[in-house]
């Protein structure tokens, strides 16, 4: 089993200051997050995908992977690609990352990568209910 799957940390994210809903703290595992189920895992790659667009204005495939997997550690052309060919989404296209398909096909294929093998798609799936019902709590408390 991979380590990101034995962290439940299907992305892979590594330990930092910024803290998720799930994380177990302190991690175990000294250079990864480690996450209390893996739809938490998931919720975080979400998150940190979202981030990567409204903070840092990435809203292609290609432009969030060379932030998430730099070159100096991966293959980032290679990494861009897979994504596209197993989402099928272009590199390039501008991604909603508020749009449930888009993300899902995303956030699985970047964990096939990640991992080495295919996610599963009821794990992703509750990822996504897990960030959208955080997401949509935070406007109805914008809106008040």
């Amino acid at each position: 089993m991979s380590r990101g799957l034995r962290n439940c940390n299907p992305g892979n994210i590594r330990c930092s200051a910024t803290r998720y809903l799930g994380e177990v703290r302190p991690s175990r595992d000294a250079s990864f997050k480690q996450f209390a189920t893996m739809a938490y895992g998931y919720r975080a790659m979400f998150v940190l995908l979202d981030t990567y667009a409204r903070r840092y204005g990435l809203h292609s495939i290609r432009t969030m992977i060379e932030r998430y997997a730099p070159p100096s550690e991966n293959d980032t052309r290679r990494y861009s690609e897979t994504v596209s060919r197993l989402s099928g989404i272009e590199a390039d296209r501008h991604l909603d990352t508020r749009s449930h398909d888009e993300m899902v096909a995303v956030v699985a294929a970047m964990s096939r990568v990640e991992n080495g093998v295919a996610a599963v798609v009821e794990q992703v799936e509750q990822g996504w209910q897990l960030y959208a019902a955080d997401r949509d709590a935070g406007k109805q408390r914008q809106q008040r």
